[in-house]
């Protein structure tokens, strides 16, 4: 499985398992994570990758702020 930053993964287990978040950083079998509410852009939460699942969908996280990461993650969650 790889994980790019930008991918949008969904969290399976954990405090967070079932909600939607952005790579912001990925090495070896471990991930930052971030969704802009819980977890800021600037405080991402690092994550096992074998505790999240791939979508589809990609986010350009360069220059995006929390509140439009959050914006964006909902609209992917709603489809």
């Amino acid at each position: 499985m790889k994980i790019y930053v930008g991918s949008v993964v969904k969290a399976n287990a954990g405090r967070d398992g079932g909600g939607f978040f952005v790579v912001t950083a990925a090495e070896g079998n471990r991930c930052s994570i971030a969704d802009g509410k819980s977890r800021k852009l600037d405080k991402p939460k690092r994550k096992n990758i074998k505790h999240l699942s791939p979508t589809d969908s990609m986010i350009d996280i360069n220059g995006i702020t929390d509140k439009q990461l959050r914006i964006k993650l909902r609209q992917l969650s709603a489809e």
